[in-house]
């Protein structure tokens, strides 16, 4: 009964908007089918965690994410022993939670994660699907809805921050970019309440930036921002200005691109 309640406290109640690109939906539902480990590879703001939010709750499974960082350790991921009032207690962590529940553990940008962290997965990603917690001599079993999913960014990858081949051929893998200018025009205007001919200007100055990517720009403007764009316009902020707030200045401090991509804002908003 408890593990019932834990995996209705992590069910989305509502259905998170998100246009599909090509088949990615039946992809994913057969992968689900299956109980394979999926692997969503794409840039920044392309819909990676929208696209895990949105299976979850078609599938009216729960969903626990887990974004990844530097400092994660393994216990934080399975779990560790915390002083209480009482003495010493146990708490798991939100992998061993998902694996207990029958839920899709989502682990954003696991790239971020140590290397010696990450490998703690990997009976969980085979015939196996188990997760010994050593620091309790215990073993856990994944619940037969259980599935692991992993994302992140090919863009940044390096030889330090990488997933090891041991890792990578473990799960099934899902390409996603950024949506054709149709669809992502739709996508902002719905996500931002933005007319759709302003929606498709936003669109056309990401096209413009993503052009720049790798001369002088790390990572293009992403959905993500041009909703934010949209939203500001919506809240009454001028375009020019709106465009400035979220799609130039977090995306660099150079002098040069910066006018580069005002140019291109002025284009359309000038």
């Amino acid at each position: 009964m408890a593990n019932k309640l834990d995996a209705e406290q992590y069910k989305i109640k509502s259905e998170p908007y998100y246009q599909p690109v090509a088949d990615e939906v039946e992809l994913y539902e057969a992968a689900y089918g299956a109980r394979m480990p999926m692997m969503l590879k794409g840039p920044t703001g392309c819909g990676k965690s929208r696209f895990v939010e949105h299976m979850a709750w078609k599938l009216q499974k729960p969903l626990i994410t887990v974004a990844c960082n530097e400092d994660m350790t393994a216990s934080d991921l399975v779990g560790r022993f915390l002083l209480d009032k009482d003495g010493t207690k146990w708490q798991d962590g939100p992998l061993t939670t998902a694996a207990r529940i029958g839920a899709i553990c989502y682990l954003d940008e696991v790239v971020e994660a140590r290397q010696d962290t990450t490998v703690v997965i990997h009976p969980l990603t085979d015939h196996r699907r188990t997760l010994p917690l050593d620091k309790k001599g215990e073993l856990v079993e994944a619940h037969p809805d259980f599935q692991l999913v992993i994302s992140y960014n090919p863009g940044y990858q390096s030889l330090m921050k990488d997933l090891k081949q041991s890792t990578k051929q473990r799960f099934g893998g899902l390409d996603f970019d950024y949506p054709e200018e149709k669809i992502e025009t739709e996508i902002v205007s719905k996500e931002s309440d933005v007319d759709a001919k302003t929606a498709a200007k936003l669109v056309q100055i990401a096209h413009r930036a993503r052009n720049l990517k790798g001369h002088g720009l790390d990572e293009g403007i992403s959905t993500r921002l041009l909703v934010y764009a949209g939203q500001l316009i919506t809240k009454g902020v001028n375009p020019v200005t709106a465009c400035s707030i979220t799609m130039v200045t977090p995306l660099t401090d150079d002098p040069d691109m910066r006018d580069t991509l005002n140019a291109a804002v002025q284009t359309f908003f000038g």
